[in-house]
């Protein structure tokens, strides 16, 4: 009797010491559960709030506090999980000699006898594999977990850990991505299709096998009667619904280009991006992404179809849609085919802007004096490079000149000998200074610029496009208007403008850029019932074509053109090939929103004179000018005042 009871207080020592042994060596991974850092997605949204894309690496997961887990989804999981979760302390020893039972019945591992406490361990720090050691190590972390938890605790880590099949790991991922819900909109029916996933995701996926999903799923709910924790009616309603499922992609991308924008400016800021869980918010209108998408390929269809018989592999375009003041990206569309290429057009290519830089130069005259009227020179003249013993004779795009014509018929028709000739009696220096301090980088500082011979963006112009748009106060545009961490904490991005001309300056100018629409080279921009205010630009062989307009409203900037810098089909001007497609946008942007403002402003210290059906426009900087002119001067184009 002696050596007996010395030999069990040897062996539980030796348990106890191998307990503690044990204990010594995983107990640090309880942590992992106690103190949860999950990888959690960060989601993008539009400007109302709707889902643009989810951003993850590896696990697509959407946190959960246990406050918004709804009752009936616990009472589920408990029911076909483990009935006994609030009375257990980690373990149930109950339910480990029953499958101890059938386990020797059966000489090996068939059915387990985990606790939900013991399932989140094995799908948080420990494997899968049905061995001895893993089921001891197992039963020592629920006990650390179960003494350092509450049980409240332990669900939410579960409900938010767990893998649910088809990418989604938590059970709030889960119910948006295969019922496009959020937890406490779910119906019964499908609470038990989402409890029921865990215990073999792959096998349950209702995307892959909706008939096992859903038998699997009545067996929770069989199990929830049986319990009496639903009646008989809500017992038989769910048994017969059938939930309709979506197989989408995880990202559920809706604006490609965007989404790599936000990525690409982000990543440097925020290292855990696609861990950390962040909310997004954009200035995008997901409706107008759409639109934009669409107006976009209605001016590149046309332009392939008046191309049929050439190559038009390398053809494609971007738009960027501003709201005036604020410089909000409400649409941003880089390329006709993102699967095709990722390269953003809008924000990473260098295109020469041609004809659509010109209201810079002629905006600069108006500063110094000159007002619409002024008569400018429209001569032929040949510039002499001295340092390459070049010579530059520059041309209209009609291949004649006028003579002196005013200031505002030269911009509406976009006359380059009369630009050419304005920038030099401005002075080359004065106007590459005001240029660059306004933020222009590379101007050529000779007198090409004057024809926009330099690299800008879409993205980049349509912020430079604002101090027309936004009556002489340019809008830096604004992608991201606010980021909310996971904690809740928020940074918001705050609207950034820069003076660069009264109201009453930039006025002048709009009304001249409305004249361009009304009778010049943007007449295919025109829209019923509202004003459009914008500049035509072509480059060199037909090289790059814009468009770059705005409403009292909104501003949207269009460029067509190949990307390999190649010549498209001639005649592909700015106003014959971008100009429809920002048409198209306005036009159904009015019947999305009807209160837009159909009318310009007159601000205060603009001043008009009335000459038959026209008022002209003009300040006491950029006076009407006093032309001494014949009687019949009115019908050579000449004004009276």
């Amino acid at each position: 009797m002696k050596y007996f009871i010395s030999s069990i207080f040897i062996v539980a020592i030796l348990v106890v010491g191998e307990f503690f042994y044990l204990y010594a060596n995983i107990r640090f991974d309880a942590y992992k559960i106690i103190d949860y850092k999950p990888r959690l997605t960060t989601q993008i949204f539009d400007r109302n709030g709707e889902l643009i894309a989810n951003v993850f690496d590896k696990e697509d997961r959407i946190y959960v506090k246990y406050d918004d887990l709804p009752p009936r989804l616990i009472e589920a999981l408990v029911a076909i999980e483990d009935t006994s979760f609030f009375e257990h302390g980690g373990i149930n020893f109950e339910a480990i000699f029953r499958a101890l039972v059938k386990d020797i019945r059966a000489m090996k591992l068939v059915e387990g006898a985990s606790t939900l406490t013991q399932q989140l361990i094995k799908n948080t720090v420990l494997s899968r594999k049905k061995t001895i050691k893993r089921k001891l190590d197992e039963a020592i972390l629920a006990y650390k977990v179960e003494s350092e938890l509450s049980k409240e605790q332990i669900l939410e880590r579960y409900f938010n850990q767990v893998y649910f099949g088809h990418g989604y790991y938590g059970v709030k991922t889960a119910a948006l991505g295969y019922f496009n819900k959020n937890l406490d909109a779910l119906s019964l029916k499908e609470i038990a299709i989402l409890v029921g996933l865990p215990r073999a995701p792959s096998a349950y996926d209702p995307t892959k096998h909706l008939d096992l999903s859903l038998s699997r799923a009545n067996r929770v709910l069989h199990r929830m009667y049986s319990l009496g924790w639903i009646n008989k009616h809500q017992y038989k309603k769910a048994i017969q619904e059938h939930p309709i499922i979506y197989d989408e992609t995880l990202t559920k991308n809706k604006a490609p280009y965007v989404v790599d924008e936000v990525i690409k400016r982000l990543s440097p800021k925020l290292s855990d991006l696609k861990t950390g869980g962040y909310k997004i918010y954009l200035g995008i209108d997901l409706k107008l992404q759409q639109l934009a998408r669409k107006s976009l390929m209605l001016g590149y269809n046309a332009i392939v179809k008046r191309n049929k018989d050439g190559n038009n592999s390398e053809l494609n375009g971007a738009m960027v849609v501003l709201d005036n003041k604020t410089g909000d990206v409400l649409a941003m569309v880089g390329g006709i085919n993102y699967q095709k290429s990722h390269f953003n057009r809008a924000t990473q290519s260098r295109r020469q802007p041609g004809s659509s830089f010109k209201p810079f130069i002629y905006l600069h005259a108006l500063n110094v004096g000159y007002n619409g009227q002024t008569k400018i020179p429209d001569i032929s003249r040949v510039f002499v490079d001295k340092k390459n013993d070049k010579e530059w004779k520059p041309r209209n795009y009609e291949e004649n000149f006028e003579g002196m014509i005013t200031l505002e018929n030269a911009l509406v028709h976009s006359r380059n000998l009369a630009t050419i000739n304005l920038l030099n009696a401005l002075g080359m220096d004065s106007v590459y200074k005001d240029l660059s301090r306004e933020g222009f980088k590379k101007l050529p500082y000779d007198l090409s610029m004057a024809l926009g011979s330099f690299g800008i963006s879409p993205y980049d112009f349509a912020g430079f496009y604002t101090t027309f748009s936004n009556y002489g106060q340019r809008v830096k545009p604004r992608l991201i208007t606010k980021i909310v961490n996971k904690f809740g904490d928020t940074q918001s991005f705050g609207v950034q403008k820069k003076e660069i001309t009264t109201p009453s300056q930039a006025y002048l100018m709009i009304d001249i850029l409305k004249q361009v629409v009304k009778r010049g080279t943007g007449r295919k921009a025109k829209v019923k019932n509202v004003q459009v205010a914008g500049k035509t630009g072509t480059t060199n062989k037909y090289v790059d074509a814009w468009f770059c307009g705005f409403t009292p409203d909104i501003e949207v900037i269009t460029w067509f053109g190949n990307d390999d810098n190649s010549p498209m089909r001639k005649r592909e001007t700015g106003g014959r090939s971008a100009a429809p497609s920002f048409a198209n946008f306005v036009k159904n942007y009015i019947l999305l929103y009807p209160q837009t403002k159909r009318k310009f402003y007159i601000p205060k210290g603009v001043k008009y004179k009335t000459v038959g059906n026209r008022r002209y426009y003009f300040t006491d900087i950029s006076p009407l000018p006093k032309v001494d002119t014949p009687q019949n001067s009115g019908a050579n184009g000449g004004l009276i005042f």
